[in-house]
């Protein structure tokens, strides 16, 4: 089959991107292998990544907030209308908005969605942006073929809210064991001797919650987090004021560690190698950070938003969202238990191993293609 995926920012775009561009590079990577023809429609000004798998097409766009991504998506929906495409797979629900297009006017290509978050509880966007979006989470179950859900929790949402059947497939992970620690020499850190959170510094993703939490333990129990560093890693997609923000929440504490984007090696042996892996953002789809560090071993505590809970499978543990107290208490029974935590991180890699993996959700929407090809 001859497949476009529309709507993410780029292929492989490292620290440019978030979990709908790492999900759309690794299942386009896995379909090419399986003999189809799949181009990724990208955005230049997040890198000019190359594959010998992959077709890549750049498209310009208007960079501003609101509506980069739109132009982008409408651009990109003209295009394949002239192209010999059997699948146009729309990735968001704001580009889901155009899926009519080419189901209307590509009578015999076949468009999907896939469902990755309800965007409009994002911070960042204004009272316009979300009524968009909220307008895009009905199209995106209504206008394509088929709609994917990456979590549960939107499959149900789809079905009791907008009256609607969808498919349900995760995001995944590759579950792998890192013994060595020669890239955490450069960051001076120990192994076990950090508390990681890994995601794009974003408002809704919460950074703020943790770091209060942690320069509280260190009032409060400081013999507890004496050893200890909180590492935050990510980087800012728009603008620099909400990184300072946090940077300015941090001072007073050496303990804090900003790191930026990392990747590769340097990433992996940060989630192996961390004693808990924190996520405390308000709102997502289902979040692969989360599952990448269930995949090297680390034990994960997260804001008990129903799509984080889905995806750590009572392998990890729960703080209530928003509240900087009980993340505090939370830390502190965890950090007081170090056998529980080394018991949560086997379980949480075998979680990975059981029940997500980039090779099944690739198969699984290979099969949703296949289906409405018949």
């Amino acid at each position: 089959m001859r497949i476009a995926m529309i709507g993410q920012k780029g292929f492989d775009v490292g620290d440019q991107g978030g979990g709908v561009e790492q999900h759309v590079t690794q299942i386009s990577i896995r379909l090419a292998d399986a003999g189809h023809e799949v181009t990724v429609y990208a955005r230049s000004r997040y890198g000019s990544s190359t594959s010998d798998r992959v077709h890549i097409r750049y498209l310009p766009t208007i960079y501003r907030k609101n509506i980069e991504a739109i132009v982008h998506t409408i651009l990109c929906t003209i295009d394949v209308l002239f192209r010999p495409y059997d699948i146009i797979h729309y990735h968001g629900v704001g580009p889901a908005t155009l899926a009519w297009i080419p189901r209307v006017f590509k009578r015999h290509a076949r468009t999907v969605v896939t469902f990755h978050s309800q965007d409009r509880y994002h911070q960042k966007w204004g009272r316009a942006a979300r009524l968009y979006l909220w307008l895009g989470e009905w199209a995106a179950v209504w206008f394509p073929h088929a709609t994917i859900a990456v979590s549960h929790f939107i499959q149900v949402y789809a079905r009791t809210t907008l009256h609607r059947q969808i498919n349900y497939i995760p995001n995944g992970a590759d579950p792998e064991t890192i013994r060595t620690t020669n890239e955490l020499d450069a960051f001076d850190l120990d192994s076990d001797g950090y508390l990681l959170s890994v995601s794009r510094l974003e408002p809704h993703k919460g950074q703020w919650y943790l770091i209060e939490a942690f320069k509280r333990l260190e009032q409060d129990v400081p013999e507890l987090v004496s050893d200890l560093k909180l590492v935050i890693v990510g980087s800012v997609a728009y603008g620099t004021e909400y990184e300072l923000t946090l940077k300015r929440l941090a001072r007073g504490s050496s303990k804090i560690v900003f790191l930026g984007f990392q990747s590769g090696e340097p990433l992996k042996q940060l989630y192996a190698h961390a004693r808990l892996f924190i996520h405390a953002s308000e709102a997502e789809g289902l979040p692969i950070v989360v599952l990448e560090a269930m995949g090297y071993g680390a034990p994960v505590l997260v804001s008990d938003i129903p799509e984080n809970l889905e995806v750590i499978h009572h392998a990890g543990f729960t703080f209530e969202n928003k509240s900087v107290s009980d993340l505090m208490d939370q830390l502190r029974i965890l950090l007081e238990d170090p056998e529980t935590l080394s018991l949560a991180g086997r379980t949480g890699q075998q979680v990975i191993r059981d029940q997500f993996s980039w090779d099944v959700v690739a198969k699984k929407t290979e099969e949703v293609y296949r289906s409405l090809r018949h």
